[in-house]
């Protein structure tokens, strides 16, 4: 394993910090460095953006309109689009549908679901969780009944991220109630214009509808929009999740969070010094740091493995239980470091109203949004208590 770049890796980098000084509008870097929410829009026009450039889906074959970028690459765009304050690419179509097609769906699927994937046509959400299938999703209870040519679905879909702007929706449904629980679950696309669905928000407790409700009444989805055999569903949705785990470790958004709260703490008086100085803070910071750098190492070991064509294995656990821990910690250690400017609730201003100002530094009040908000790094994506299961099982035998 190789753990230094190499000059044409450097090189690579240096274009993409010149694609992003260029190309990413000064309002949005603005807005994501501040924490603010960006609109539908904004995050459409860099999808858009980066489409153009030919780095949208990076990590998809030429043929159908990829980089083809390998692991190494993926990972220094992550890094520079998070030291540049660039949106978070929506990864729901590009990184997690898309994969399952090209390792599992039809020709005719990836000829139909992916270019619109790209153009922007398709806004995709998963659908996952229900409100008695979270942790333990192969207890999942959505049915959908063969009629025809059609799948009859009914159920409910919950925590639904962006829900509320996708057009379709990835769906695990159960097709066969009497097979042993993850043996009867199908991988449905639905077209979430279908009557019969309805999308209501969940309002959080930073006042976002980030998560939604899914509802399916007699919803007529094609066969041909099944993925894969009837029944083998479990099989796919463990794939996705894969991807999954290893994107939310974060590594981009952990250093960018990192680099904010030294300047924080470098410019936060406390007790007649820079907090930076104070010796519980600077040891917790240190910390993270350090833990930072293991993580860092060890994402760039299952890229490594990655590039020599080895599937992600119990690493990807690894690196969601680390990195999810990782952010939470960062987020905690910024919103005390903010202290009691953290405390007032500025939807205006989070909202990127023209008008509102914020009350103290103005890093001030993302911070407690931000706290809570990370808080669902933990459960989503599998939760970290499945997660250290599937390490004591997978790697040391238990």
């Amino acid at each position: 394993m190789d753990l230094a770049y190499t000059p044409e890796q450097e090189a690579f980098r240096a274009e993409l910090r010149g694609f992003l000084v260029e190309n990413l509008s000064g309002q949005v870097r603005e807005k994501v460095r501040l924490g603010k929410r960006l609109t539908k829009a904004e995050m459409q026009d860099w999808h858009a953006t980066l489409n153009a450039r030919g780095w949208l889906a990076m990590n998809w074959p030429r043929e159908y309109g990829g980089a083809e970028w390998d692991a190494v690459q993926r990972q220094i765009f992550e890094e520079e689009a998070c030291r540049a304050h660039a949106p978070r690419i929506v990864p729901f179509g590009l990184k997690m549908l898309a994969p399952v097609l090209f390792e599992f769906g039809s020709e005719e699927q990836r000829q139909r679901f992916l270019p619109p994937i790209l153009s922007g046509e398709h806004w995709w959400c998963q659908g996952y969780s229900e409100p008695g299938a979270g942790s333990d999703l192969a207890s999942l209870r959505t049915r959908a009944v063969r009629e025809g040519n059609h799948y009859v679905v009914n159920g409910q879909k919950t925590w639904t991220t962006l829900g509320q702007y996708a057009n379709w929706i990835f769906c695990l449904v159960r097709t066969d109630p009497d097979a042993k629980k993850q043996e009867g679950i199908s991988f449905l696309l639905i077209d979430m214009d279908t009557p019969g669905v309805t999308v209501r928000p969940i309002v959080l407790i930073d006042g976002a509808a980030e998560v939604n409700e899914v509802f399916f009444d007699n919803v007529r989805v094609p066969v041909e929009n099944l993925v894969g055999e009837e029944n083998r569903g479990w099989t796919y949705a463990k794939y996705l999740l894969t991807h999954e785990r290893t994107n939310i470790a974060g590594v981009g958004f952990s250093d960018a969070a990192l680099a904010t709260l030294k300047h924080v703490a470098a410019h936060t008086m406390a007790g007649g010094r820079p907090l930076h100085q104070n010796p519980h803070f600077a040891a917790r910071m240190a910390q993270v740091e350090i833990d930072l750098m293991a993580m860092r190492t060890t994402n760039l070991r299952m890229l490594s493995a990655a590039a020599k064509g080895q599937a992600p294995g119990v690493e990807s656990s690894m690196l969601k239980v680390k990195g999810t821990l990782l952010r939470q910690e960062l987020s905690a250690l910024l919103r005390r470091a903010v202290g009691p400017d953290a405390m007032p609730y500025l939807p205006d201003f989070l909202d990127g109203g023209d008008n509102a100002d914020p009350l103290g530094p103005e890093h001030a009040p993302a911070a407690a949004p931000e706290y809570f908000n990370m808080r669902k790094l933990s459960i989503f994506g599998g939760s970290n208590e499945v997660q250290r299961t599937i390490i004591a099982k997978s790697a040391l035998g238990l």
